[in-house]
């Protein structure tokens, strides 16, 4: 009822914990029914350790939030060492989240990561963080590099490979043809909204790096819209994101479009939620008689209410 099949691998349910809000996988187990959550996707993991932007690099607010971590991780081979192995143990698929300075750089921790022959079933590469100076959101922006960085990775692995965009370009359907004309299996949309926070008082930034990328309910209208534009240029599937709390969210990001639904933010709250997603959903199935939530995938219609 609520498993999704991509490709050739069946995932438990829709539900996925987004990179950056389950740590590496491990650490939500003993509190967790991860059986309930589709996919956990890690981290992102460049090739060297990262401490990450300067403190303050968190801004809450009554609504959302503005991060800009810089993608602080333990680097590919302590990786490797010590997380990787673990997967093996937890009841649920993983997706490693992979994020570089160059096309050079992913294509370094891929293969690094491909040598131990981990249990994870593929990739989700980084291409839009914002909050990094070097590659990340660069990559994102330009769709004859996406086209080209997709190529190059798609031929060092037969794992899942989804790209994850940037919201931030006027064009995102374009860049999305052209990773799935690439060989990505997938599409991850949409990573942050760039955003900026000021002390009223003070005048001063409330972030080190004063732009940061905003998540949280706020630009869940947003990611629906840019999201309902890659699914009608695109025939592979989306992971869709941006701004979910509640299981009514997750259906309307399965109505636009998507296959499979990053919870993010909201996990910072309580990462229990996403197992009450999976009821909740369940519940609606049932008392709609829906045989399968995948049936919903792009089940919209023009009239408006």
């Amino acid at each position: 009822m609520l498993k999704v099949k991509i490709k050739n691998i069946l995932f438990n349910s829709p539900i996925i914990a987004a990179s950056g809000t389950f740590g590496y996988g491990d650490e939500t187990n003993s509190f967790v029914d991860i059986k309930k959550i589709g996919c956990i996707i890690t981290k992102s993991i460049t090739l060297d350790e990262r401490l990450g932007n300067p403190h303050p690099r968190i801004h809450q607010s009554s609504t959302g939030m503005l991060n800009s971590i810089g993608l602080a991780n333990i680097g590919v081979d302590r990786f490797c060492n010590e997380k990787l192995i673990k997967f093996n143990k937890l009841d649920t698929k993983f997706i490693i989240s992979i994020a570089g300075n160059s096309i050079s750089d992913y294509i370094k921790v891929l293969s690094k990561i491909e040598k131990y022959n981990g249990c994870h079933v593929g990739y989700e590469i980084n291409i839009s963080c914002p909050n990094v100076k070097k590659g990340g959101i660069e990559f994102g922006l330009d769709k004859d590099i996406v086209f080209k960085l997709t190529s190059r990775i798609r031929k060092c692995t037969d794992k899942l490979l989804f790209i994850k965009l940037s919201p931030n370009v006027s064009n995102i359907e374009e860049i999305a043809v052209k990773a799935e004309e690439a060989g990505a299996d997938g599409i991850s949309a949409v990573n942050t909204f760039i955003g900026l926070a000021i002390d009223y008082k003070t005048g001063k930034f409330l972030l080190s790096t004063k732009y940061g990328g905003i998540s949280g309910p706020p630009i869940k209208p947003l990611a629906l819209a840019k999201i309902h534009k890659i699914y009608e240029h695109i025939k592979i599937p989306i992971l869709g994101m941006g701004g979910i709390s509640n299981y009514k969210d997750i259906l309307e990001f399965i109505r636009v479009g998507s296959h499979m639904v990053q919870v993010g933010t909201i996990n910072y709250l309580n990462p229990t939620l996403l197992t009450k997603y999976y009821d909740e959903l369940k519940f609606y199935l049932i008392q709609n008689k829906i045989n399968s939530i995948e049936s919903l995938v792009g089940n919209n219609s023009s009239a408006t209410i």
